[in-house]
Order: structure tokens, then sequence, then C-alpha cells
């Protein structure tokens, strides 16, 4: 038996199209939960990946540094006399110990022979203090290698008024933090005074502005080629505080920050150690938005399921007579599938290409922040994957919402329905 019958399919369109006003609210009940899911999770997990690459994109997959912290071990512990005594130690303080990385050279040199690493970058971070006349405040300053750090970390999609290049091509300038520049009443061409917590003095000058959308960095943070922050700091071209490095496959970060930790005895982190509240928020917001898309195409089942229940209890004599004529239970249950499913298609197409055209006018709205001065539009993810999903659960959703109906109308006896008319 074929699986779509012609001759059951032209009984089920006529059914639906003699009560078109039925079968069209029916069918918008699925446009509306298939438009309306499609919006939802297009615009919410194109404002997550927004949200997440203001921090995710400039973090490293793992990021090797040197932690100051306290002596593992403690003097008195080596003494024979004390041996086997009770140690109560109060008020221990961070051991003596340079920030610089140590066998940051060859570190750098090993994992450029790992296939696993796309590149790294090394970085020296100083603490600083902006003065302009007689304004002066703490902040941080990044000394980086810029043109492979906009090449793996997006450096450049933050730049306000400039470019890498710029930087790059000049050991006496500086991008400076957005927040500091406006607490500064400083702009693009200005110099600012840097001055580093050991005494060192430099002139730099501002050839663009970073602003990475979150306010907490951009007062402090800014960033400057990295023979400029050793300068900075009085130490010479093998000073590193950190190596960041980009992985080919981020999975691995995990598994290589560990390896690290063992092989060089370092302190290694990888990004999703170090950024788990923001898959947090991620996966539930996601999860929040399916939730919601998905209960309205239940709604819209169950007003299916409504529709056919009055349509069989209207079609009775209709159905006694297909029975009557030679048409088994099975065929009569499978017209109503069929009006179930026409419903279903005809709802999720129109939805699909409803939910497509109001996403792509949300992706065209103009949306401008001061916070984020890169982005024009507001955020929309059209992944193919969210319309595959919403068809098929629409199809799921009015199947099982026509097969109880469709039962019903198979089991019913002719010879009642005939006696009764």
């Amino acid at each position: 038996m074929a699986l779509f019958n012609p001759l059951l399919l032209g009984i089920a369109k006529t059914h639906l199209l003699a009560r078109k006003k039925q079968s069209a609210i029916a069918a918008l009940g699925v446009t509306f939960g298939i438009g309306v899911f499609i919006i939802m999770v297009s615009f919410m997990t194109g404002l997550n990946g927004l949200l997440d690459g203001l921090i995710l994109n400039r973090t490293p997959h793992v990021r090797i540094y040197n932690e100051v912290k306290q002596s593992e071990r403690q003097p008195i512990e080596d003494l024979a006399a004390y041996k086997d005594k009770a140690h109560i130690i109060h008020s221990i303080k961070p051991k003596n110990s340079q920030l610089k990385l140590r066998n940051g050279l060859a570190i750098r040199a090993e994992l450029r022979k790992d296939k696993r690493v796309k590149g790294i970058t090394p970085q020296v971070s100083t603490r600083i203090f902006y003065q302009a006349g007689a304004v002066q405040l703490n902040g941080n300053l990044a000394g980086m290698d810029v043109l492979e750090e906009a090449r793996l970390f997006n450096f450049q999609q933050y730049i306000v008024g400039g470019k890498p290049e710029d930087l790059a091509s000049n050991e006496n300038a500086i991008v400076l933090g957005a927040g500091v520049a406006k607490n500064l009443s400083l702009q693009v061409g200005d110099y600012v005074q840097i001055v580093s917590i050991n005494g060192s003095r430099e002139r730099l000058k501002i050839v663009g502005l970073f602003q990475s959308g979150l306010a907490d960095i951009d007062k402090v943070f800014s960033y400057c080629n990295i023979g400029t922050a050793q300068r900075l700091s009085g130490e010479g071209g093998d000073y590193f505080t950190d190596l960041h490095l980009k992985l080919h496959d981020i999975e691995a970060a995990a598994g290589m920050a560990e390896e690290l930790r063992n092989s060089w005895g370092v302190n290694a982190i990888d990004i999703k150690t170090a950024n788990a509240q923001f898959e947090t928020g991620t996966s539930i917001r996601n999860m929040i938005t399916y939730a919601v898309s998905f209960a309205l195409l239940i709604v819209a089942g169950f007003g299916i399921y409504n529709i056919l229940n009055m349509l069989i209890y209207e079609k009775m004599p209709d159905i006694a007579i297909l029975k009557a004529t030679g048409f088994s239970s099975g065929d009569v249950q499978r017209i109503f599938l069929y009006q179930a499913m026409m419903i279903g298609f005809v709802g999720a197409a129109i939805g699909l290409a409803f939910g497509f055209l109001a996403s792509y006018g949300i992706s065209q709205a103009p949306f401008e922040t001061e916070a984020l001065p890169t982005i024009k539009t507001f955020p929309v993810n059209f992944d193919p994957k969210f319309y595959i999903i919403g068809i098929i659960f629409a199809l799921i959703t009015t199947f099982l919402a026509g097969f109880m109906p469709s039962r019903k109308a198979g089991k019913i006896d002719p010879v009642d329905i005939l006696r009764g008319q």
C-alpha cells in the first residue's frame, strides 16, 4: 500500500476546502507557532552570540601565566626537630616571586611545533597610572604582538577611530580604553603620560580607542606594543607575563591546559574554566527560548486536535458513505491524518517564510549604543538548523494532534450513522 494514496489525499483536500475558515484557523495556529519560534530562537541565539563574543572572542583558548601565591611548603616543615609536631602558622604571605613567566621563550618555541595550536601570542601585563595634566588614574597596560593579536583574537573589532596597523608600526603609541579616554578628556591624536609602578615614564600617542562594551574593562585597560610594555617594566625582550593560545579545536583546551601544568609546572587555564558562567547563562537562555517556542507549537497542536474532532462529527455521514462504498477503517483514518499533515505542512511553510522575513527585518533595524560602537543592527542568527527543527517539530505536533481524531473516525460504525439518518 502506497504511503500517499492520491484518492485519499483528494478526499482529505476536499474535506479541508469545504471548511475553509476552520482549516485556515488551524493552519494559522501552526503558522504563528513556527513564526514566533523562528523569530525568538534566531534573535535570542544571535544576542547570546553577541554577548558571549564580547568576552569569548577576546579570551585565549589556553592562558599560561605565573601566579603570585603563598609557598605550599613552609620552612618549619623541613626542620627535623619539628617534623612530628603540629604546625599552626598564621598570616602566610605570598612568596617573593616575579610576574615573569619562567621558560617563556622555550614554552613558546615548543608550542609553535604543536599541530593543535593555531597561534600563540606573548603578553606583558603591567600596572600603570594614566596621567593627563593634574589628573591621574590607575590602570592596566597590556603589551602584545598587535598584528598576531588581531589575527587570532579579533582585536581590530574593538578599536574605534584607528586600526591595528597604526599601533603595530609605532613603538610610542597606545590604544587607550574608551572609559579612560572619557575620564581624562582625551581623544585619538592626543598624547597621554604613562607611569609604571617602578617609576618609568612614557609619553604615548593615542592612535585608537579600545571599546569592548564592558565598562569595567574600558575604564582600566589599554594596549600597546609588547616592546613598549617591556620597556615600561624595565625588562628585556625575553620578558613575558602571559602566553595566549588559540587552538584549532576549542574542545582540546582543557586537556592541553592540564598537559602544560604537568610538563612545564606553570599555571594554565582553559577558556571553558575561565568563562564557565557565560556558557551556563547561554545554555539557560537557549533552554528558555526553545521551551517557550515549543509550547506555542503544542498549543497550536491542541487547536488542530479540536478542529479535527469537530470535523469528524460534521463528516459522520460522509464517513459512513465511504465505509459503505468499500473504504476500510484504515483508509478513513489515513484521510484524517492527511488532513492534519496538510494543515501542519501549509502552516509550517507559511510560518517559516514569516519567521525569516520578520527576522531579516529585525536584523536590518538600527541598533546603536555607546557601549557597542561596532554593532550597527540587531544581532540575528540565521542558522538553517532552526528552520529544520521548526518544520520537523510542526509536522510531529500536527501528526500527534490528528492521530487520535483519525482513530476515532476509523472506528465509526456506518450502520449506526445511516440508521440515525
